[in-house]
This record gives structure tokens, sequence and C-alpha cells, in this order.
């Protein structure tokens, strides 16, 4: 029994012992660690790194990139060295470094933000119509019949002062004779001045009543002329129809200057003034036709949610007829200069829009910008950008996405020295097969990627294996992923027993 108390006591000794050794060394491995991180304060800049030379803010583990240290050596968390965050870098995020071989290979060309007149366009579609402020109406100011139409068909061209009608008044006859016997009899001044004045109340023309006079018999037909030249638009009467006081027999326009009815979407409505230049191109017709934007009509089309932009044009022949589809571009001169660029150096990502500004030294950066007006090959430039700066403006089709912006263009850096390093990572494992190009290998957990163990293939670019690797030998192997590749970097055998 006392035996027995007597391990008892040793045991628990030996296990107080041991977890006080593991806390210990557990202490001494967090101080050790510790040591390597930098202090509260910003890390300086003036660190330089032994191979490159180049400034640098940390080091840092890419697996684990929260945590920063003030000085190289190897990661605590994974197999593998510390990689340098530089200065440079740092200060301009997702900017790119690129050679000037390596730019002119690649056919970038740059442009300068410069200020200038921008005289802001735009396009639209219209239709030409009759001018409305060019029309007469001819109506009967009598109760009479037709008794000759001179003119018998819509859109007949009719002169100023030609017949269109000649109509029969009988209810004239009595106030006419009426006045013919005042004259005759000649019963005095105030009496023919009354009788007159009876006749233009009627509305009966001066030519009747002077054809009356001389005539010394009532006139009851009278023929109507045209006020203006132009085309009949409206015919309201045919031969031996009735017509009453008010009736419209004629509707002449007078085609020598026509509307044109542009279309312009509501959402472009701030864009176009009245008074600005217009010019009308019909399909067809060589010369294009000018004029100015005369009226904006306070009124959108529901259907199609545009508005009515109305152009008056001069009609030199009677070229443009109502009906005819035109094309029309309205022009707004800019009140005063602003930043423009090429449209071409623009990047549009669909949420972004950027613009690649070229620095210094080969530097590419990524900038987002505002947009306005669109004059020609120019676009303005409301905020991102200032005068002078020098931008990509053909070249930069590879930064087409904001992944090529972030990472992808760190990649433009080879053969300028400043080549950007994959990630890579560190595993162990056992080589299962070897094939032309792809090594399958049989490895562990990889906690970096989430891994479990498991069998796979890799890509073997050529190098990465040696003649004395063969199926079946263990190894210690790096690799990195390459779109959805994973390709070998480097192997290494490892000593046996040890398991995959």
């Amino acid at each position: 029994m006392k035996t027995t108390t007597l391990v008892s006591a040793g045991v628990i000794a030996g296990a107080l012992i041991a977890v006080g050794a593991y806390q210990l060394g557990a202490r001494h491995q967090t101080t050790a660690l510790e040591s390597n991180l930098p202090a509260s304060a910003p890390a300086s800049t003036t660190k330089i790194d032994p191979q490159t030379g180049r400034p640098v803010l940390y080091w840092h583990d890419p697996m684990a990139p929260g945590t920063k240290f003030d000085k190289p050596g190897k990661s605590p968390f994974m197999d593998m060295q510390l990689v340098p965050v530089f200065a440079d870098e740092a200060t301009d995020s997702g900017g790119v470094k690129v050679n000037a071989g390596v730019a002119q290979n690649l056919g970038i060309r740059t442009a300068l933000v410069r200020k200038a007149d921008l005289s802001s366009s735009l396009d639209a579609v219209g239709v030409v119509a009759q001018n409305e402020r060019a029309t007469e109406v001819v109506q009967s100011r009598v109760t009479g019949y037709i008794e000759k139409l001179h003119v018998r068909a819509v859109l007949d061209p009719v002169a100023k002062g030609q017949a269109l009608v000649t109509i029969y008044a009988p209810d004239w006859a009595a106030a006419l004779e009426e006045y013919l016997g005042v004259r005759r009899a000649q019963a005095g001044a105030g009496l023919v001045d009354a009788s007159r004045a009876r006749l233009k109340l009627l509305s009966i023309p001066d030519d009747v009543v002077a054809r009356s006079e001389k005539s010394g018999v009532a006139q009851t037909r009278f023929t109507l002329n045209s006020p203006i030249s132009g085309v009949v638009a409206e015919l309201g009467v045919r031969d031996g129809a009735m017509v009453s006081p008010g009736m419209m027999m004629f509707r002449i326009v007078n085609l020598s200057t026509v509307w044109v009815m542009a279309d312009v979407p509501e959402a472009l409505a701030s864009q176009v003034r009245t008074g600005s230049a217009a010019e009308v191109h019909v399909a067809g017709v060589g010369d294009a036709f000018t004029g100015k934007l005369s009226a904006i009509l306070p009124d959108v089309d529901p259907a199609t949610r545009t508005l009515k932009a109305r152009i008056e044009l001069r009609n030199p022949g009677l070229v443009l007829k109502p009906g005819m589809f035109v094309r029309v571009m309205l022009k707004q001169a800019s009140a005063a200069q602003t930043l423009v660029i090429p449209q071409e150096a623009v990047i549009a990502t669909g949420k972004r829009t950027v613009v690649i500004v070229a620095g210094e030294g080969g530097q590419y950066r990524p900038v987002d910008v505002q947009l306005g007006r669109e004059s020609g090959g120019d676009v303005e430039v409301k905020s991102g950008l200032t005068e002078g700066q020098k931008i990509v403006s053909s070249g930069q089709f590879m930064l087409d996405s904001e992944a090529s912006l972030k990472s992808g263009l760190g990649r433009l850096e080879a053969g300028s020295g400043n080549a950007v390093a994959p990630v890579t990572y560190a595993a162990v494992g056992q080589i299962k097969s070897i094939d032309e190009g792809e090594v399958r290998i049989s490895h562990g957990p990889i906690a970096a990627l989430k891994w479990g163990a498991m069998t796979m293939p890799f890509k073997n670019p050529g190098n990465a294996l040696t003649k004395d690797l063969k199926v079946g030998s263990k190894v210690q192997f790096e690799f990195f992923q390459q779109g959805d590749d994973y390709v070998l970097q480097s192997m290494k055998p490892v000593a046996t027993g040890g398991q995959p």
C-alpha cells in the first residue's frame, strides 16, 4: 500500500514538471517570436532589403499577411522565407513598373491630359414637317355654291394670286341691287355710304362691288385667289358643293422653309438648348442642311420617352419634303475650357471608369475618373486627373478588369528586374506516378490552402524533377498556383521513414 502511494506521488510530480516545462518553452517561443515583431510605432522605411537594396517597410508571410515583421527571416507559420513589402510599392498601391523595352513591345502609347473647348454633340433622328407659321387658310365668308373649282387635288402647287375657286352667292344680289339703286337715285352721300357699309358687313369683296358699279348689274359670282405660293395641304370642297361662312376650303403651305422635328431622349434633354447649331443629313442628298434649334417642345412622348426639338431650315429647290426621315446632329459650344482625354484611354469595367496614369521611371497606376460630355474622339474629365498628366492611350487592353489592375499588373514587370514572385506553398509527399509534364504526388494536409491529405497531379515545368527522384520517392516540394493548375517549383528527396 505504501509502495502504491509513492508511485502515484511520483507520477503526479512528473506530470507537474512536464506541464511546467511545456509552459516555459511555449513562453520562451512566444518571446522569441515577439522579438521579431515591429514596435507599435509605424515601421521605418529606412530598412534595406539585403538582396535588392530597396527600402522596405516590413516583411510578412503572404499566407498570414496581417502579421508584420521588422527583419527578414523564416516564417513561423509556413516553411518559407518572409517576403519584403517595399516602400515604393506600398505608396503606389495597385501600380506597376514596366521598363522601356517591355513598354515598347507592348505597344504602350501615352497622351496628355489637356484643356480644350469641348463642343458637345448629340445625334438624333427626325422627320421633316410643314412650317406651320408659313400656312394660310382660305375660308368662305358667305353662303353660296361652288360654281367652278380651279385647283382640284391635294398637294397641287399654287402661286400667289392664282385663282382657286369661283363661288355663286345669291344672298348678295338683294344687297347689291339696293346699293346700285341708291347710287342711281342720287339719294345723297349719307344713304350711299350706309348702303356701302352694309355690303362690307356681308363680306362682299371690293372687286365684286367695283364690277357691279361698272356694269350696273349686281355681280353674284366671285373668285377667291391664293394668298401665298405653296402647295394645297388640305382641300375641303368639290364642284357644286354648298359653302357657309367660316367653312375651310383650302389650306396652303409655303415649303420654302420647313421644320425638322428631332426626337431627343429625355435623359439627354439637358444637353440641348435653343439656339444650338444643327446639321441635318438626308439620305441621297450630298450636302448637309444647316440651321438652328428654334424650340424644344414642352412635352414628352409617353411611348418613346423622347421630346421634340424643332429646327427651322431653308428649303432651296424644295428638296426637303414633309415626311422625310433625316439624321440630325445638334452641336453645343462649350462656355469654357475643360479637361479632356482621348476616349480610347478609358477602361470601363461596368462598376468603375479607370484611366492608367504613366508616372516617372516606367511607373503605371490605375486612377478612377468621372467623365462628362463627349465630342469627337475626346471626352470630358470631371474628376480624377489634372492638366499635364500622362495617361496610357494604347496598350491598356491588358488592364480590362479590376483583377489585372490590382494583381495581374505585377506580372508586367518581367524583364525589369523587379518581377513579383508568385505565392509558393511547401509540403511533403510521395511520388505516385511520373508522366510527361506532370507528376502525381500523395501528400499530407496543407493548412495554408485548407487541404486535407490527398493524391493529386502537379504540373512539371521540367526543372523541378531531378534524376535521383522516381516513383515511390519521398520528397519535400514547393509549388504555386497558375490559373486552375498547380505548378512544381522545386523538389528534393527526404530521409526515408517519414510519413507523407
